[in-house]
């Protein structure tokens, strides 16, 4: 088994230590020697899959202190994907930051008025979805889609299609939870799409980029309770 698959499957069991064993934000895991002792696994995999979880929100490392939970991933999360798939699935995170920001970035730049007009008609296909019981994933997916369209590069579709299973799973996930919670968190994914369109239609390219990644990093953090 490859290293990657390896650090995967103790990136899974890391965070079924966080659930099942009730560890609470601010809680340390258990050390990189123990864990590794524990998975059979060497300190290596540990230290990569603990790097991984880090940069995925759910834990922190403190310096000379080990490793503790920063966040626990929503119980709501394990209906849509499996544990095991987790740090794959979430792991798409990292490249639709690069993929996605400068998609917007060149949309901004190069869209036509034909292209703007299908990025704001799914706009408003995604915003009559999210306020209704739609499912919503569907619209979504086409909002990200058309501003990737809106590029001009051919080059930039089969990539973020190749990302279209993970990132379905996320949208069902993300919708579903922020459901469960107050109105105003699908208000504020609403607006997060409101502004990279709004700086998509007035040719802010860095404005657009920068919009991107924030919606981003805020769509991973509601995958979070």
């Amino acid at each position: 088994m490859s290293e990657g698959r390896l650090a995967d499957r103790a990136y899974a069991a890391i965070v079924r230590i966080i659930n099942d064993e009730g560890l609470a934000t601010g809680d340390r895991l258990p050390s990189e020697a123990r864990l590794a002792e524990t998975f059979g696994m060497s300190r290596t995999i540990v230290r990569e899959a603990l790097a991984r979880l880090a940069s995925d929100g759910i834990t922190e490392a403190r310096r000379g202190a080990g490793s503790y939970v920063k966040r626990r991933p929503s119980e709501r999360l394990g209906t849509h994907l499996p544990l095991d798939a987790l740090a794959a699935t979430l792991g798409t995170y990292e490249v639709r930051f690069v993929l996605e920001a400068e998609a917007a970035r060149l949309a901004a730049l190069r869209r036509s008025q034909a292209q703007l007009d299908a990025i704001e008609a799914a706009l408003e296909a995604l915003r009559g979805a999210l306020f209704s019981n739609a499912p919503a994933h569907d619209e979504d997916w086409a909002l990200h889609l058309a501003i990737v369209a809106a590029t001009g590069n051919a080059a930039f579709a089969p990539v973020f299609d190749h990302l279209r299973d993970s990132v379905m799973h996320i949208l069902r996930a993300g919708v579903d939870i922020s459901r469960s919670r107050p109105p105003q968190v699908i208000g504020a994914m609403m607006e997060e799409h409101d502004a990279i369109v709004d700086a998509i239609r007035v040719r802010d390219a860095d404005g657009a980029a920068l919009a991107m990644r924030w919606h981003l990093s805020q769509g991973r953090k509601r995958l979070m309770p």
